[in-house]
């Protein structure tokens, strides 16, 4: 009798040991009862009598689907996103909410969609990451009760219809015209004012002018195909007609 009862005692002993990974946290029942947390290692749960769930405490990725919405000003956008969270009560996880990864994706779509529609399409585009971290706010508040922390949550995508692309395109178009036109006018202003001050200075000194076009001349000379029509100051033309008197 003893023969057999000692190998079914190890038997049973053996099939109790359940080993809990170091990432892992295993939730315990006994008799139907939440009896406790059960912590990385080799743990004892005796069969029929016992049973335990194992819920993995590693950050998780999810992916949120693509979404259609509607913005505040009436545009139809198609966004989707990753949300990115961990279990930090493993007891709440199992005992409050069914299957909390279904849970949290369903909530982010359904928040997400939601923040879509409270912004304008230029918000939705031009704050993505303020859009972003308010659907983090809510979603992690929401699942506080089923243990979750949420982490960050990063929109991937906004597609738009095609039509309303061509408009952008557009306006972008438009937008850099707009600054090329200013930039140009910026720039003439900027030589006019040069050439003011230039002119000023060549006024002022006495030859300067005539050094200026001697440098001109110099310039155009060292290409041979050049033609240069030179008109020469009505100084220049006394002093030849002086020395040509002198000559006399």
């Amino acid at each position: 009798m003893i023969e057999i009862i000692i190998p079914v005692v190890v038997v049973i002993i053996l099939a109790s040991i359940k080993q809990i990974n170091q990432y892992q946290r295993g939730v315990k029942f006994t008799l139907g009862r939440y009896t406790g947390i059960m912590e990385p290692g080799w743990r004892i749960v005796f069969p029929i009598f016992q049973s335990y769930q194992k819920i993995d405490m590693r950050i998780k990725a999810v992916d949120v689907p693509n979404q259609e919405a509607i913005t505040k000003d009436n545009i139809s956008v198609s966004v989707n996103a990753v949300i990115y969270y961990k279990v930090k009560n493993a007891e709440k996880a199992v005992i409050e909410v069914e299957d909390f990864f279904y849970a949290v994706s369903q909530l982010a779509q359904t928040t997400m969609r939601n923040i879509v529609g409270e912004v304008n399409l230029d918000e939705l585009l031009s704050q993505r990451d303020a859009i972003a971290e308010k659907i983090r706010l809510i979603v992690d508040k929401a699942t506080d009760a089923w243990g979750i922390e949420v982490q960050s949550v990063e929109l991937k995508d906004v597609t738009l219809p095609e039509e309303m692309k061509r408009v952008i395109g557009k306006q972008a178009e438009a937008e850099r015209e707009k600054r090329s036109v200013i930039i140009k006018a910026e720039g003439e202003v900027m030589a006019a004012e040069n050439l003011a001050k230039a002119a000023k200075t060549l006024a002022g000194s006495q030859g300067s002018l005539h050094l200026r076009t001697l440098s001109t001349l110099n310039d155009l000379s060292s290409d041979q195909s050049n033609t240069v029509i030179f008109a020469i100051p009505i100084e220049i033309l006394r002093a030849f007609e002086k020395f040509g008197g002198k000559q006399e």
